[in-house]
């Protein structure tokens, strides 16, 4: 799929502009895409990315209340199983999509998911977006903001290296010559019967 990067990357840049229009982890979602599209998905992803990545900061804060903390801590839990569920979608999408590939016998597995280099590629533009905003800052020293001019530059770096090898790996698989799997990520703090400090709570 040539250029699926380029996709991914201008809907992520949308999807990260919309939410600072209100800069509110409790803002309303207005995926503008079909639902169960490859592009709602993908808007959605960098959606939950971005309320997670204020979360983060909110929660840094040496001021906040242990009560809102815990909250806090809670939404981050949750955000972190809605993100892995939906890159399990993703993934998803592209195993019916490829379903049909004859797979080379010397085919090769890659060491992750074309929906995981999606996750960060994801993860990088918002990374990017507030780099910007630290490179614009007129409160900041000029040394601040050099500093992070030259991350800004590596970041954009990764960003174009990562998206040549999404690119690279979906051909691969239309092509035969990678397969993928996709594993469920079975995270057991997550499930009450799996995670021993619940599930001791309920043997008392």
């Amino acid at each position: 799929m040539n250029n699926f990067s380029k996709l991914c990357i201008g809907i992520f840049e949308q999807a990260t502009n919309d939410y600072h229009l209100k800069d509110d982890v409790d803002a309303a979602v207005n995926n503008p895409y079909e639902a169960q599209s490859i592009e709602f998905y993908i808007y959605m992803k960098n959606w939950i990315d971005a309320v997670q990545w204020h979360l983060e900061d909110i929660i840094r804060d040496p001021e906040i209340t242990p009560e809102h903390a815990i909250a806090i801590k809670r939404r981050i839990d949750k955000s972190n199983q809605d993100r892995t569920d939906l890159v399990e979608m993703i993934d998803s999408y592209f195993l019916e999509k490829y379903k049909q590939v004859e797979i080379s016998r010397n085919a090769t597995i890659n060491t992750e998911s074309p929906a995981w280099a999606i996750d960060r590629l994801s993860i990088l533009v918002l990374k990017i977006y507030h780099m910007q905003q630290e490179v614009n800052r007129a409160d900041a020293d000029d040394a601040h903001r050099h500093s992070c001019e030259q991350k800004l530059s590596v970041l954009r770096e990764q960003q174009k290296d990562l998206s040549t090898a999404l690119d690279q790996l979906l051909d691969d698989i239309a092509l035969g010559r990678k397969y993928m799997k996709v594993y469920k990520q079975m995270k057991m703090y997550n499930d009450p019967s799996l995670n021993p400090i619940l599930y001791k709570r309920w043997q008392k």
